[in-house]
């Protein structure tokens, strides 16, 4: 391809990413099914024998990929914590993957390692985690809750000593994993993976926001880890870490805390003082794809320990860097690995940290509003609004079911199911800069006329079947 030809392509994809952001508030949030039939049908082709000009690839993408793609980047999306991405985080990302850098140590990208130098250092300031921890960018949450268990894992086992790197776990002490009854499946995921048993655990009972019951954590002894968490998905209520880490750390365990969006609460001087006591953990675990709104993906996790982590993670297998320059191929489960951090940082640069607390504050706000209105309205309100989760239920399991099917299907808004303390609900999730509060009050008028067609359906077929 010449360089003429490259430009043509490049401009063309800008041109298209472009109106595909201006676009947004005039389609649906989820696709049409006519859309992703489309797409389905052109996609059920062989792989073609000869080339295909690349602008038609683009073509192809735009013209058929687009229209059936969710639309998570505007302000009406509220499923699954999905943060949009700012605008100077998809710049970055576009100019990044320009660069095509891979960024497993130091002399694969200088540039790109000093970036992640200081992103990390500004994420333990926004965060208020110990200067002297170690930091580490991955995909996700789950990769970040690997990470950090997987030095947690490696340390209480070396308390005991053991060393489970060398040794591997056959013949290995028993670590006592305690978790919240509500803990993330992700943890319980990551649990399986480093062979320690996802059936394992010791489930702490919680109360009626999903916290863990200081009164039923039990007592134990030898390696163990407790698993926080810092913000629940569902009610994005915060365990009490005041009391749990103190009690946990007596008896000589690990505390880990799964902060996926819970932990940003750190940046708003508002709302700062529900995640405070966690900053004595041993490690955590975020994602700066949700709050922080950068491009997938991107996690991180932070050990207080960096000796453990690189312990767990170092491709040497020595917890000492090599050189001077810190290679992050030591202190991630990644060798290659994309230029996360160029992202990280341009988020960081352009909110500024009155900015990252406005969006969260603003998100937060937002959530409180939802929920107030949507009371005023009848609709039952699960849990204590303290962060940016809202959890609401229409009546019975099935009629909630229907409800969210119908708002769903509007195309107005996308939020999501749950199940949450044995009840079916709607979870409705604030976590995009993108957000307007005139998202907020469409969302809220498209809630509300859902659970009206539903209860108007429901009387006619009453009226139809008679008594």
């Amino acid at each position: 391809m010449s360089h003429d030809s490259r430009e043509r392509l490049l401009r063309d994809a800008a041109e298209r990413g472009i109106r595909y952001l201006q676009d947004l508030d005039k389609r649906t949030v989820y696709p049409e099914p006519d859309d992703l039939q489309r797409l389905e049908k052109a996609l059920a082709s062989p792989l073609p024998d000869a080339p295909t000009n690349s602008s038609e690839v683009l073509s192809f993408l735009d013209d058929l990929g687009s229209p059936a793609t969710v639309s998570s980047a505007g302000g009406r999306y509220f499923g699954f914590v999905t943060g949009g991405a700012l605008p100077a985080t998809v710049a970055a990302n576009w100019l990044a993957t320009a660069w095509d850098q891979n960024c497993f140590v130091f002399a694969g990208s200088p540039a790109v390692a000093l970036f992640e130098e200081t992103a990390l250092g500004w994420l333990k300031d926004v965060l208020e985690l110990p200067v002297s921890a170690e930091g580490t960018l991955v995909t996700g949450a789950t990769m970040a809750n690997f990470s950090c268990l997987a030095s947690a894992r490696g340390e209480v086992l070396r308390r005991a000593g053991w060393d489970v790197e060398s040794r591997g776990l056959s013949g290995a002490p028993e670590i006592k994993l305690i978790v919240g009854e509500e803990v993330h499946a992700s943890v319980l995921k990551v649990l399986g993976m480093l062979g320690l048993g996802r059936d394992t655990v010791q489930r702490v009972a919680v109360d009626e926001q999903g916290r863990m019951r200081t009164d039923a954590l039990p007592r134990f002894s030898g390696p163990a880890i407790v698993c926080l968490q810092a913000g629940n998905v569902n009610s994005g209520a915060f365990d009490p870490a005041e009391q749990i880490i103190p009690l946990a750390h007596e008896q000589g365990a690990w505390v880990h805390v799964d902060g996926a969006f819970g932990l940003w609460a750190s940046a708003s001087p508002a709302l700062k003082a529900q995640v405070r006591d966690f900053k004595a953990a041993d490690s955590w675990a975020t994602d700066a794809h949700k709050w922080l709104n950068v491009p997938y993906d991107c996690g991180v996790a932070f050990v207080r320990s960096p000796e453990a982590l690189h312990r767990a993670m170092s491709i040497s297998g020595s917890y000492l860097l090599r050189g001077k320059s810190r290679d992050a191929i030591d202190v991630t489960p990644d060798s290659s690995r994309r230029a996360r951090a160029v992202e990280v940082w341009a988020a960081l640069k352009s909110l500024g940290r009155t900015g990252l607390a406005e969006l969260v504050e603003r998100n937060c706000r937002q959530a409180k509003w939802l929920a107030e209105h949507l009371a005023a309205a009848g609709v039952e309100v699960l849990n204590e609004v303290n962060l940016n989760q809202v959890v609401v239920c229409f009546g019975n399991d099935e009629r909630s079911r229907r409800v969210i099917s119908t708002l769903q299907g509007s195309g107005v808004c996308w939020c999501g199911s749950t199940t949450w303390q044995g009840r079916h609900a709607m979870r409705i999730s604030l976590s995009s800069w993108a957000t307007t509060d005139a998202d907020v009050e469409k969302t809220l008028a498209a809630i509300l006329a859902a659970r009206e067609s539903e209860y108007t359906n429901s009387d006619a077929e009453k009226t139809e079947r008679g008594p």
